[in-house]
């Protein structure tokens, strides 16, 4: 049995049944991490000593009849990004290098209380700002289908890391299509969840008006378990809803007969791979095999959320950031001996360009005299956006797009030409921006091996409907 190759309900059931050892199954992922991450470039850090100290935990757990949920005995990553009292935070960069949180996020103090197996900490771009890893102080993650490909960003760690079989799901965060864009690249499944779905308390925020927190795994039912676990409000997290978590994998054996799936035509643009649309086209035959009826509609601001989205996230960005300075966070560098060189030389030795840059454009985005001009403005578009989709959830259930316009691109191509980066995340912003739900699921490869995903989207606190499209989606791909 390659225990790697199995998903993680698999796993949970083998565990949960005794075929299987969580020491067994945590050696076997280890293993593969050892064997192989050198090419990948996934993990920051790897905690394998507390794994296995976990796993044992958890096999006796399990022979006490004690078993503390379905994800018990089960190896997962963080994003680096996500706080742990027992190994480093980093954020990716050098200026975090050394931190070790005295805390853990909310998200983590549930997976650790529902018994789940740390395997270590992923890579991201630094500080997630980025759509390829290529921003990480430490190097790269590379496809593990090509290489020659990048993983997608910011959480392209963890989507490479479920990829390669080093874990058997991973936490990631979405804010403009985080998630959901390396799973597309990586051929896994990301969740974005509805903002204020899953808390944020204790990881590092990006731009905390459209930070979500969710899962990546093999499919849309691995993601669903770990969304059990992880959803809920948190009184730590202000922004977190009292609204009820569903039973989402009760959920998933629902027919697609009698929905509405919405194609908007916004998304369908000049430019975009004909593998891509090919494959999307495919998707969207499935769907209507499946008993769904799909309708033409319009998100006819989508064309700004581009540029609104790069007024907001990095004027949140430049006020989150204002921590990092040497003294709260950050390495006092040598010979400083006032604020201002403290300052000044902690973030220019810590910090890389792609975060300078959007501290920057933030900075002079709240500036006096530019507020209005471009921040407020922009909070103005992102409420169209938004009544875009509201309007459309009016009509239809659901809505299905590509996630991007094309496979991974090659490692470097993009890394000189920031605003072509920016634009990697064209079809992923716009539900990040209205705070809906939304997720990547595999639909296929080009002819080079690469693969392809689509995204449903539907409206805030669905993630249930999401999860069951794809799910369907998923069970009758071929």
């Amino acid at each position: 049995m390659n225990i790697t190759n199995l998903t993680l309900t698999e796993l949970a059931a083998k565990f949960q049944s005794g075929e299987l050892t969580s020491r067994a199954i945590t050696e076997a992922f280890i293993k593969n991490i050892e064997a192989h991450d050198s090419d990948i470039n996934a993990f920051v850090n790897t905690t394998f000593d507390l794994a296995r100290e976990m796993a044992d935990a958890a096999d006796s757990r399990y022979q006490n009849k004690t078993l503390l949920s379905p994800l018990d005995g089960i190896p997962m990553d963080l994003k680096d990004v996500v706080s742990t009292q027992e190994a480093p935070t980093t954020a990716s960069s050098k200026i975090l290098e050394n931190y070790i949180p005295p805390f853990d996020a909310t998200v983590w103090q549930k997976l650790k209380a529902a018994g789940v197996v740390l395997l270590g900490k992923t890579n991201t771009d630094e500080f997630t700002m980025g759509a390829s890893t290529e921003t990480s102080a430490f190097g790269v993650t590379k496809n593990p289908h090509n290489t020659q490909k990048v993983a997608g960003g910011s959480s392209g760690g963890p989507a490479a890391s479920v990829a390669a079989e080093f874990s058997a799901g991973s936490i990631g965060t979405d804010t403009g299509g985080s998630i959901r864009q390396p799973a597309s690249f990586c051929g896994v499944t990301g969740l974005k969840v509805s903002y204020g779905r899953v808390s944020r308390w204790g990881t590092i925020p990006m731009a905390s008006s459209l930070d979500t927190i969710g899962p990546i795994a093999k499919t849309a039912q691995d993601c669903a378990l770990i969304l059990q676990t992880i959803a809920g409000q948190d009184p730590k997290d202000s922004t977190t809803s009292d609204k009820p978590v569903p039973d989402y994998l009760a959920g998933l054996g629902k027919s697609l007969a009698g929905m509405t799936i919405g194609i908007p035509k916004e998304y369908i643009v000049d430019g975009i791979d004909p593998e891509v649309l090919n494959t999307f086209n495919a998707t969207k035959a499935i769907c209507e095999e499946l008993g769904a009826k799909l309708v033409d509609i319009s998100l006819a601001n989508t064309k700004y959320a581009v540029p609104t989205y790069y007024i907001i996230a990095p004027a949140e960005i430049s006020a989150n950031m204002s921590r990092f300075d040497g003294i709260r966070f950050g390495t006092l560098p040598d010979g400083t001996t006032d604020l201002q060189s403290i300052y000044k030389e902690t973030r220019t030795q810590g910090l890389g360009d792609e975060v300078k840059r959007r501290i920057l454009i933030g900075g002079y985005a709240l500036s006096a005299g530019y507020y209005d001009a471009f921040y407020r403005k922009a909070q103005k578009v992102r409420t169209l956006i938004k009544q875009d989709f509201d309007t459309a959830f009016l009509e239809v259930d659901a809505i299905i797009t590509p996630v991007s316009p094309t496979p991974a691109f090659d490692i470097g191509e993009n890394k000189d030409d920031p605003l072509k980066m920016y634009l990697e995340d064209i079809f992923t912003i716009p539900a990040s921006l209205a705070g809906i739900c939304g997720i990547s699921t595999p639909i296929g490869k080009s002819k080079d091996g690469l693969p392809i995903g689509a995204q449903i989207l539907g409206p805030a606190f669905t993630e249930d409907r999401i999860l069951n499209i794809a799910h369907q989606i998923q069970l009758n791909i071929t």
